[in-house]
This record gives C-alpha cells, structure tokens and sequence, in this order.
C-alpha cells in the first residue's frame, strides 16, 4: 500500500468578516446547535425538529403552505427542486431574466424539456411589471420563473403580487428565487399569491450553506399531482420527498441532520428578533453602507428604489483595480467583498449584508478599510 507523503494539521482558517454575496457569517448559536450530538433521522426528536423548522420556515415565508420544508442542498438545489416538479418535456416557461440567476434558471428549464422563452432586462435594472404582463399574454406558458433579489447586480424586482396576478389570469405558475430576499427584506408568500419559492440557508438566515428552504401552493401541489411522466429528478421528486416532511414521515433519503439543528437555531433567531425588526435592521446598515461608499466616490449601480439592503453594488471608478484591492482588504483586514461578472466584471463591487453579517460594526470596519486602502 501507498502511505501518504505529506501529514495533515489541524484547521485553523482565517476568522473572516464574510461581506460577500455569500456565505454570509454564520452565527455562534448555530454553529452551536450545529455541534448538538447526532440522532437519526427519523428518530423521535428529530421528527420534532422537523416539525419546528416547517412551523418556522411558514414564518420565514410568510405562507400556511404544508408543503414548507428545507431541501438537502444548497440554494441551487432548491431552485432545481422549483423547476423539475413542475415542468415536463414541451412545457412552455418564461423567464423574466435580469441578470444571471435567471440565466441559471433559463439554463435548468431547458435542461428538463422545456421550450423556454426569455424576456431581458440590462444588468442592474429591473422590469417594469407590464413587461412581464405583455409577455404572458404572448403564449400560453405553464411557469413564469423570475428573480426577487438578483445577486449579481444588487437589484429587487418589485410589484410582485401584480405579475403573480397576471400570471394566474392566464393559467401560469409562479416560481420565485428569493435566495437573497428571505429573512433580509419584506416578502409575503401568501398575500403575493406566489406558487413555488426557494432560497437558501446561507444568507440571510445566519446558516451555513447547505439546505434550500422550498415553498409550495396548494395550486401548484395540483399541477404535480397531475403531471403525465415522472419528475426527472429522483432527489428532488417532490411527490416522494412531501411524504418524509408529510404526515407519515416515510423515509426517502437521509437528511442533514446537523444542517437542519443549524436551520432551526437560524429561524428561531429569526423569530426573536422578529422579521420587521429583522428587514428594519437590513434597511438601515444598508443605507449607513451607501451614504459611506459614496462619500468615497464609489456610486452604486442600482437606483434607489430597487436597491438591496442586502447586496450592494458599488461602481469602480476609472483607474482602480478590482482584484488588487479585494485582495488587500482580504489579506490586510480579513474582510471579504466579491466582484462584478459577466457583463459587470470588472465595473463593481458586490457587498453584501445579510443575516449576522448585516451589523453597523461591519459596515463602519468595511468603509474605513476601503478609505485607507483607497488613499493609497
């Protein structure tokens, strides 16, 4: 037998200040929970767990939909789960596409059969509500999927219930990312009568990355119930997976044990500070970082009304270079920012303040770093 050539240490990572796009921070309390020793996973107290995490994720989401459950994967295991339930080969989706989360999701459809048709909104904008309602009108579409929070350019669509509305008129289902919306700005599954939502564990809700809350309608359980082939993904059949989260607790797969102690210490937080307070606080570090970065000439791309208190996106100004002072801030404070890509690569910065990372502290350490490195 080959022995190993090398030995391995310890872990001993760097104490980041997560200011990305994600992972944001996790919080002590849960990395506590995280520790809580293992049962299995249809064990008695597990089950219990289970049922507190739907009871807070219907919270979280604002929705009584009983199909609320964490997936097992990340965020785009959740949108995953949103697409292939509900699309079969030939069904004709829209995607109302603003930047590259919708990019993905375009890519996912097509990948289940779907014929898909695109409307586009520039990098950093957002769509005016009748041009989605126009384009409903055009064909006869099964799914509209469209981004409530683009991470990639830091900009919120808004008048979500009047799309949702439109769409219902024409018979069409509505798939909402809200990956970086959940738990960091206003949003009401039920009241905006949204068919299928997903986000994930990693950002605004203080969690590692890991599992992708999904959300789902009694209109929408309809449509599955009633599909004419089998889902194309076993893992995420959520005809099979609804029965592990359901009444009778009947095993599919092994969950993430640990991950969902995590997710339920990250809702109760959530819970205790309660989501007013909760999007309040987002709200109000977010303007303190604005009103901060445009005093160092930095001015953000997205206009007022549609920017993210989660995510920012500051322009570079000619002459600075995007990667040398990312990594300055990296190496020299342990702050960690994410650039611009695709069509932004290069042109911003993109900042974000979520969930525990979303702290007056954090904005004050970020804007001071960046003013010294910048006088330099």
């Amino acid at each position: 037998m080959k022995e190993l050539e090398k030995t391995y240490t310890d872990l001993n990572t760097s104490p980041r200040i997560l200011l990305g796009p994600g992972p944001s921070m996790a919080h002590p309390r849960v990395l506590r929970a995280m520790a809580t020793p293992l049962v299995g996973h249809l064990d008695p107290q597990f089950l219990q767990v289970m049922t507190d995490v739907q009871e807070l994720l219907r919270y979280a989401f604002q929705t009584r939909n009983p199909l609320t459950i964490p997936v097992s994967g990340t965020g785009s295991a959740g949108m995953e789960a949103a697409l292939c339930n509900f699309i079969e080969p030939g069904d004709r989706v829209l995607v109302a596409v603003m930047g590259y989360f919708g990019e993905r999701l375009v890519e996912m459809a097509g990948r289940y059969g779907a014929v898909v048709d695109r409307l586009d909104a520039p990098w950093g904008t957002v769509f005016d509500p009748a041009q989605i309602i126009a384009a409903l009108q055009q064909q006869p579409y099964k799914l509209l999927a469209l981004v409530h929070a683009e991470t990639s350019t830091g900009a919120g669509q808004p008048e979500i219930a009047e799309i949702a509305t439109a769409a219902h008129a024409q018979g069409t289902l509505v798939v909402l990312d809200t990956v970086t919306s959940l738990g960091t700005m206003p949003l009401y599954v039920d009241e905006w009568d949204v068919d299928i939502a997903y986000s994930g564990s990693q950002k605004g809700l203080s969690c590692p990355p890991g599992l992708a809350p999904l959300t789902v309608s009694e209109r929408a359980r309809a449509v599955l119930r009633a599909r004419q082939t089998p889902v194309a993904n076993w893992y995420l059949d959520l005809t099979a997976v609804e029965k592990y989260w359901g009444e009778t607790r009947t095993y599919h797969h092994t969950a993430p044990i640990s991950m969902n102690f995590a997710l339920r210490e990250g809702l109760r937080m959530l819970a205790e500070e309660g989501l007013e307070a909760r999007w309040g606080r987002h709200r109000q570090n977010a303007e303190h970082l604005w009103s901060g970065l445009e005093d160092l000439d930095l001015p953000l791309l997205v206009a007022p009304e549609h920017r993210l208190p989660a995510l920012t996106t500051p322009r570079l100004r000619p002459g600075l270079e995007d990667l040398k002072i990312r990594q300055a801030l990296l190496n020299e404070y342990n702050i960690e920012i994410a650039g611009g890509f695709g069509p932004l690569a290069g042109q911003i910065w993109r900042v974000g303040l979520m969930g525990h990372s979303s702290r007056r502290e954090h904005v004050a350490m970020l804007l001071g770093a960046l003013a010294e490195i910048l006088r330099r």
